[in-house]
């Protein structure tokens, strides 16, 4: 019995699907820059999400959408548009900036083992669904215009804020949102209008003149256009609740009069010394980076699976090397398991337990850990390929390290020693071997050398 706990609810409920396919949106990038680890993160408790649903027996559908235009710098719905801006400072055109970066994105995606979604959903492909829905909105009265755009008007939407618990009336104006021309501090814009026609790169007509959407309203185009006016799971990160996902629901719900979403996931931040990952604060790597200094990508995926996706991780590089040095332990010693063909139906009863229990990846660990220490413990091989299907970690792939001609003559070496049973020489040669990165295990079919971690 699957197990989430809902945002919505504030409860860890039962898992129960609407149909025979589970429909998942997941909130995709803005790809006007690359994707650093805090982001990446929330993408990896979604995959994990989507590996345990299919793990359980249910079909998924997973919609993701790229924000190619309307998210801007503020969250008053003021400010430059996040994809002109790049456009502008790298001299390109916005399409071609949301290509290169998406594409990358992707890249990134492949390294973490992360599953791609079943659609991927560009925003500035759905611009004649966001005019519809906003058309609707408006039709219901829940509209206003202002003097740079078409307005949703919150107080017109009986349970604005129940995602997060918002008291409208407590809410004021501040550094993050003014007011303007809006009648409430907690309306939004569903479309915005060119204040220049001709000079933004992106910009289409609506029946209120030329503009773009808003961020929040592709979201709500889009997967109800995919997954229907109700669907089983939205995914995204913490810091979605309290704007972007609030004001989902408030638009969706009013523009079809049904439940959006009946389950809300959230991963929590990504933290850097006790603090959000932040370019102000540091501890902002991206995947590429992390390799320069050494790190895979799924040394990074094993250390987000050290900790509950709802509970804040602080990220730190000797956090990584712990998880690097913990990830290649376990990948040697499943290198050295023997298959015997069975399943270990108790150990993998223990993990499904933990997977069902709201993604408890730690707890998961734990019981990958527990059964490779069990002397006494059979039908390894085939449980760890079961629980590697949520996991993800590539645990049976092998990697032929390349061993420098040096340690090979060495081990050579060594052999001869050993054959000769001139145990004194075998045990030096040994110890060069190992003073230069490496270490011997003598097998029945020979020396295995390995590169030390």
């Amino acid at each position: 019995m699957l197990k989430l706990y809902n945002t919505l609810t504030r409860k860890k409920q039962e898992f129960k699907a609407i149909g025979k396919e589970v429909g998942i949106y997941s909130c995709g990038p803005t790809v006007y820059w690359y994707q650093h680890i805090g982001n990446l993160r929330t993408y990896i408790f979604s995959d994990i999400l989507k590996r345990v649903l299919l793990f359980d027996g249910f079909k998924v559908k997973q919609v993701m959408n790229v924000t190619d235009v309307g998210h801007l710098t503020s969250d008053a719905d003021e400010g430059e548009d996040k994809m002109e801006k790049a456009a502008a400072k790298e001299g390109k055109k916005a399409s071609d900036i949301a290509n290169y970066y998406w594409e990358i994105f992707k890249e990134d995606f492949k390294k973490l083992n992360i599953l791609e979604p079943d659609i991927w959903s560009k925003a500035t492909e759905h611009i004649k669904e966001q005019i519809e829905l906003i058309k609707k909105l408006e039709a219901k009265g829940y509209t206003y215009k202002t003097a740079d755009g078409i307005y949703f008007d919150t107080s017109k939407f009986k349970d604005y804020g129940k995602l997060a618990k918002l008291k409208k009336e407590g809410l004021q104006a501040g550094k993050r949102i003014s007011m303007g021309d809006k009648k409430n501090i907690t309306d939004f814009a569903l479309w915005k209008f060119s204040t220049e026609i001709g000079k933004r790169q992106q910009e289409w007509n609506s029946p209120w003149g030329i503009g773009f959407p808003g961020w929040h309203i592709e979201c709500s185009a889009m997967s109800m256009k995919y997954l229907g006016e109700t669907f089983d799971i939205h995914t995204g990160g913490e810091d979605h609740v309290p704007i972007h996902h609030t004001n989902e629901i408030a638009q969706s719900e009013a523009a079809t009069g049904k439940k959006f979403v009946n389950y809300w996931l959230h991963g929590a931040f990504l933290t850097f010394k006790g603090e959000k990952v932040s370019k102000s604060k540091g501890g902002l790597y991206i995947v590429s980076e992390l390799e320069e200094l050494g790190y895979k990508a799924l040394d990074y995926r094993y250390l987000c699976l050290g900790s509950h996706y709802r509970t804040q991780m602080d990220f730190s590089l000797e956090n990584l090397k712990n998880a690097q040095n913990a990830y290649q332990r376990l990948k040697n010693i499943i290198q050295e398991l023997k298959d015997d063909n069975k399943i270990n139906e108790r150990y993998l009863k223990d993990f499904e337990k933990a997977i069902d229990d709201d993604l408890n990846m730690p707890e998961a660990l734990q019981v990958l850990w527990k059964m490779l220490r069990d002397g006494k413990a059979s039908g390894k091989i085939k449980t760890i390929e079961k629980m590697d299907e949520v996991l993800g970690l590539d645990l049976l792939k092998k990697v032929e390290e390349k061993i420098p001609e040096e340690i090979k003559k060495l081990v050579e070496e060594r052999e001869k020693a050993r054959k000769a049973k001139d145990w004194k020489k075998s045990d030096e040669l040994r110890e060069r071997i190992k003073a230069l990165g490496f270490e011997v295990a003598d097998a029945a079919e020979g020396a295995r050398v390995r590169k030390i971690q």
